[in-house]
């Protein structure tokens, strides 16, 4: 009789407030002391499979990571390792407060989602309705395309890095966000040709947010998704002055490095990262994804993902990407801020969620947080694992033939290959494995570079990586004599990056120098190109008299941005 009455009962109850019930019990369950976590819900061994990734930073005098994992809205385990703060010092728990970097990002596209749904911006709408602001490049920039990474805007902490006062250098704010992109004269691409991460697409929209429902952003996403979620340690970065009770501090350094040094956040910019949110939080908002909290249609939008208009689907989505992780679909996506980082992945087939947070430079979240999705994943029947190295179709002799130097044409980025113990090392470090008479795979991952034979010239290498645009990389020869150097010489100034360049031969070295004090040695790479560790990539443009007037800087998230010389 009773359960007929609590049945009744509940059937009476709307199905919104019923959803909001069992996130909140779910919260609630969260902040139950670690310990009960081990003895109640995951077995002796996967406590001791978990504990072992995170040995390097189970540590009194380290940093660490807290880490949560949830089943059918349930969590199964949650530990922590490391300290919160070296100085005091404190702990982490289960319930620390730490940034979460891009993961940030999926909240300013569920707010853009449901304001959209709400029939208060079109996503396929142009962004210079909202923000005229943004020069007209004689493109439609959508909302879309700055949700899927494919807008061809360059990345504004980029750009504010090459005058010297970068992300963490200064106190940035959205006014610097917008002053910045105001001032870009050329997009990286064409909307829609390629993918390319920007965080200037998601401060943008944080901007847009603001406009639409006349308050700020932070207010916007905590009444419409912290607070009815109960993620009742959730808020954002917007003055990161402010006390935050519980919140781990954030350094630099390896787990093998007994010297830490301290980087938190110093900006005000956020929703490209600055949410401030612990594991439990986190598996609240992925559990409202997995339960489609927010409806199909949310669900819909949020893991539709990005076409180009060469028609190829990219794997990346709205502040989520889609792939495979362990032979089973993903929605995932990592994140690091000055000191932080994270990681955020859900399985639909399985409804597991992994959520991992750290507070170290030297914490790899993605492949901890793979790790981590390893011991809960059951192997799934009949699911082969790809040999590290396939056939070797080749012989040394020709093998060498693929070393040298290629270079991206639209970035000019330079990819080196050489030959070193016996094996193909991609710039030093990544073992090429050949695979066929044509083709070798970069590392463990799954790109490959296929060689196309150019007749007498050398090959071009075209890369195909699944989820992402094909590229073709173009081959370089020669380098300048240094006799030439010379000719490089000159005062160079830059509207877009506000910045002024000397570059100056000095003896053997040629070097450029930016106010106030920085000197940066010009190391040559191919024709009319040259590096700057710390600084970017130069290319010197030669006028068809040889004089050189102009030098074109390019980083990777920054293509194309001109230098002229001063008279």
């Amino acid at each position: 009789m009773k359960s007929d009455i609590l049945n009744k009962s509940v059937m009476a109850i709307p199905e919104r407030i019923l959803k909001v019930y069992f996130i909140l019990l779910f919260a609630f369950i969260f902040v139950l002391p670690n310990h009960i976590y081990s003895q109640t819900y995951a077995d002796g061994q996967a406590v001791a499979q978990l504990d072992s990734i995170f040995t390097d930073w189970n540590s009194e005098s380290t940093p660490g990571c807290a880490v949560a994992v949830s089943k059918n809205g349930q969590t199964l385990i949650a530990r922590a390792y490391g300290m919160a703060d070296l100085e005091n010092p404190v702990p982490i728990t289960p319930s620390t407060i730490f940034e979460a970097g891009s993961v940030s990002k999926q909240f300013v596209s569920a707010s853009m989602i449901i304001l959209a749904m709400e029939g208060k911006v079109l996503l396929e709408g142009d962004v210079r309705e909202i923000i005229p602001e943004l020069p007209d490049y004689g493109y439609s920039i959508t909302w879309r395309h700055l949700l899927n990474h494919t807008s061809g805007l360059r990345d504004w902490g980029s750009v504010a890095s090459i005058s010297g006062w970068g992300r963490s250098t200064r106190t940035h704010s959205h006014d610097h966000v917008l002053d910045i992109m105001s001032r870009q004269t050329k997009l990286n691409f064409p909307p829609g040709e390629r993918y390319s991460y920007s965080n200037s697409g998601y401060n943008l929209m944080v901007i847009a947010i603001e406009r639409i429902t006349g308050e700020t952003f932070v207010n916007y996403s905590h009444k419409q998704i912290f607070e009815p979620l109960g993620m009742t340690s959730t808020q954002w970065r917007d003055d990161y002055t402010r006390i935050i009770k519980g919140r781990s501090s954030a350094y630099t350094g390896r787990a093998d490095n007994e010297e830490y040094t301290i980087n938190r956040p110093i900006e005000n910019v956020h929703g490209n990262g600055g949410l401030l949110t612990n594991v439990g939080d986190l598996l609240v908002w992925s559990h409202a994804i997995q339960s489609e909290y927010f409806g199909e249609d949310f669900h819909n939008e949020l893991v539709q993902q990005g076409v180009l208009e060469s028609g190829r689907t990219i794997s990346y989505a709205s502040a989520v990407r889609v792939d495979d992780d362990h032979g089973y679909r993903q929605i995932t996506h990592t994140g690091a801020t000055s000191g932080y980082r994270a990681y955020l992945s859900i399985y639909p087939e399985t409804d597991l969620a992994v959520a991992l947070l750290c507070n170290v430079t030297g914490a790899n979240p993605g492949s901890l947080g793979s790790a981590v999705s390893g011991i809960f994943l059951e192997e799934k029947v009949g699911l082969e694992s790809r040999p590290e190295k396939g056939t070797v179709r080749r012989s040394e002799e020709q093998l060498k033939e693929w070393t040298g130097i290629w270079s991206d044409p639209r970035n000019y980025r330079a990819t080196e290959i050489t030959w070193e113990d016996g094996e193909l090392k991609l710039n030093g470090n990544t073992t090429l494995h050949p695979i066929s008479g044509s083709e070798v795979r970069v590392g463990s991952s799954e790109t490959i570079y296929r060689f196309e034979d150019q007749g007498e010239l050398r090959p071009h290498i075209q890369v195909i990586r699944e989820g992402f645009e094909e590229e073709v990389l173009n081959p370089e020869i020669t380098k300048n004599e240094r006799n030439e150097w010379a000719g490089f010489e000159g005062v160079y100034e830059s509207d877009d990056a506000e910045t002024v360049i000397r570059v100056e031969l000095l003896g053997e070295m040629l070097v450029a120098h930016r106010r106030p004090a920085d000197v940066f040695e010009l190391e040559p790479v191919y024709e009319n190109t040259f590096s700057a560790r710390g600084f970017g990539l130069i290319r010197f443009v030669p006028e068809s008299d040889g004089v050189v007037n102009e030098f074109i800087y390019s980083n990777g998230r920054v293509y194309d941005l001109r230098f002229e010389k001063r008279d």
